[in-house]
């Protein structure tokens, strides 16, 4: 079966069809999967039995990958390129540190000085119903700004954490969290490397703007979130099981939405290309 591609939605995204990502790849067949990446922003296999390490060699096309040294206690422990997104308990028994991973409209690695170029997200245990994830197109985000607006946001940069919408249970992760995380400070507008775009790099990990209050930066901070998650620039993906889904951090934002009965397995792995360097740390 050739290789083909169906969209996923008006705005972002495209299933890629006929590939089996156990199966060696072309150097043709991934020139045409990197060419519909830079276009649609995410990509989705389906159906998709492969192995840990089928996973990141596949991974490893796009560039170098990320040992996750910035999410140590998130990561595999064999296999420090992939990063647990999971609800399954400790061995201890305590509430896994990843279970609430995501649930903030954000792009991967941003709290990092070379934030994520990609990531690849595989779906191994689904719940029967719900653990959604939406995404976002932070070129529209950009492009649809006013004139006005867009002279405001070019020349702020946003402070960027690496907190999480619901509080640790392990207070030991958070305060490691903050040693190996302090606040970076990236631009609010970055121009992709590869398309020459602009797009709009902010989230709800953004504390506050460079030189203003968090009183001052909230406002702001919450109209451009909002803005940039309209419905009519989001794309909603109802995982099934061997789902892998690839997106682009450069041009897209994402959210994890906690939509499952508790109780119910959710497990997911991913990887993450690394980037280019961005922004600074604070002084």
């Amino acid at each position: 079966m050739p290789l083909s591609v169906r969209p996923l939605s008006h705005a972002l995204g495209a299933e890629v069809r006929g590939v089996d990502l156990a199966q060696p790849l072309s150097n043709s067949e991934f020139d045409q999967i990197h060419r519909t990446f830079l276009e649609k922003g995410i990509l989705l296999f389906r159906n998709q039995k492969i192995t840990r390490e089928q996973h990141i060699a596949f991974s490893r096309r796009f560039g170098e990958l990320d040992n996750h040294d910035s999410l140590p206690r998130d990561r595999h422990p064999d296999y420090p390129e992939l990063l647990l997104v999971t609800n399954i308990p400790e061995k201890d028994g305590k509430q896994s540190a990843s279970k609430y991973t995501g649930q903030q409209w954000h792009s991967d690695m941003s709290f990092t000085p070379v934030p994520s170029l990609g990531s690849l997200l595989r779906g191994i245990t689904i719940p029967p119903v719900g653990g959604d994830t939406m995404f976002t197109n932070m070129y529209l985000a950009y492009d649809t700004l006013s004139e006005g607006m867009k002279k405001i946001v070019e020349g702020l940069h946003g402070i960027h954490t690496g907190g999480r919408k619901v509080d640790d249970p392990n207070s030991d992760r958070e305060k490691e969290q903050k040693k190996i995380n302090p606040p970076i400070a990236q631009p609010v507008v970055r121009m992709h490397p590869e398309t020459g775009r602009k797009a709009l790099y902010i989230g709800e990990k953004v504390s506050c703007f460079v030189d203003m209050t968090p009183e001052e930066s909230r406002p702001l901070i919450d109209y451009l979130v909002r803005h940039a998650t309209r419905p009519q620039f989001v794309y909603r993906h109802q995982w099934q099981q061997d789902d892998i889904i690839l997106w682009d951090n450069r041009c897209t934002m994402h959210i994890a939405l906690g939509d499952y009965q508790e109780g119910e397995i959710r497990h997911l792995e991913r990887t993450t290309v690394k980037g280019t360097p961005s922004g600074y740390y604070l002084q």
